[in-house]
């Protein structure tokens, strides 16, 4: 029952606009709502509040687990119990399934102090940008090692396969999409949300779940840009290469410069620019006695 209670789309009627004249038609919009992530410690009386994020309903476990992951909070997905929707009958129905709960095995060395002292070097802060990159580092994150190499003809051909799969994007044009693909280009998984990080959070925490991290094996790619954020989560998760759409941020180049990522941007219309971890692209070099050109996106 994951997600699967609440619409990820909303039908109304519009006014359609075209030069001086207008007409009424269906449209559909993508469903954004709260959703608050509880933790629910042992031997606690009360659940903590984690996190409230706005988000498109559906894969809300996936969610929550990629979230705690990504943020370091939990190591192993044996450390959880259970996750459920609030069922407490006191809570108004329309919001009980934005409400999540993690419950953690009375076995779990946690300790809720860690809590505090993790949200406030957390990215999500804004603290600054040092600050952040320093948080990763005491997290014990290490380098990622991969030695496999992918051709360019593989980027090329992900975002349309990407787009493909985009079932809420199609309807509504307003979701952006995680994907998780082989070095031969096939996509294994997909994940859509309002929020390109719930995206990912989605994506990596289904790989949380189901026991395949580090994501050592294979390719992140977003639908939109490469923000600090999901590189961090991408560090986390042990993923070795990120293809965005649109553009990384300098945060975003220096994580992956770091923590020995390949980071790819403006992948799109049959081309795409390497900004970190070159050796893991096929590239032929250019025709000998042509001049390329050292044009900078």
């Amino acid at each position: 029952m994951d997600g699967s209670v609440r619409s990820r789309a909303s039908r109304l009627r519009v006014q359609s606009v075209k030069g001086d004249t207008f007409r009424y038609r269906q449209d559909l919009l993508a469903v954004e709502e709260p959703m608050e992530i509880r933790l629910v410690l042992p031997r606690m009386e009360e659940p903590v509040s984690i996190s409230v994020t706005m988000r498109t309903p559906g894969n809300d476990f996936e969610l929550a687990a990629g979230f705690l992951f990504t943020e370091g909070i939990l190591k192993t997905p044996e450390a959880i119990h259970r996750i459920t929707y609030c069922t407490d009958p006191e809570v108004d129905g329309e919001q009980r399934y934005n409400i999540v709960n993690v419950f953690l095995r009375s076995e779990t060395d946690f300790d809720p102090a860690q809590l505090k002292r993790h949200f406030y070097t957390t990215s999500s802060c804004g603290v600054c940008g040092k600050a952040s990159l320093e948080a990763i580092r005491v997290r014990n994150v290490p380098k990622i090692r991969a030695d496999w190499t992918v051709p360019a003809s593989v980027i090329h051909g992900m975002g349309e396969r990407l787009r493909a799969e985009q079932d809420v994007f199609e309807k509504t044009g307003g979701l952006h999409a995680a994907g998780w693909f082989t070095p031969r280009g096939e996509l294994l998984a997909i994940r859509e949300d309002v929020g390109r990080h719930n995206a990912v959070d989605k994506l990596l925490g289904y790989a949380f779940l189901e026991r395949k991290c580090p994501l050592s094996d294979g390719i992140l790619m977003v639908s939109g840009r490469a923000s600090f954020e999901i590189m961090q989560k991408a560090a986390v998760a042990g993923v070795p290469m990120v293809v965005a759409v649109s553009a990384p941020s300098s945060l975003a180049r220096e994580v992956a410069r770091e923590f020995g990522i390949t980071l790819i941007g403006f992948a799109r219309d049959n081309r795409f620019n390497i900004y970190t971890g070159t050796e893991r692209i096929q590239i032929s070099p250019p025709p000998s006695g042509k001049a390329v050109s050292s044009k900078i996106r």
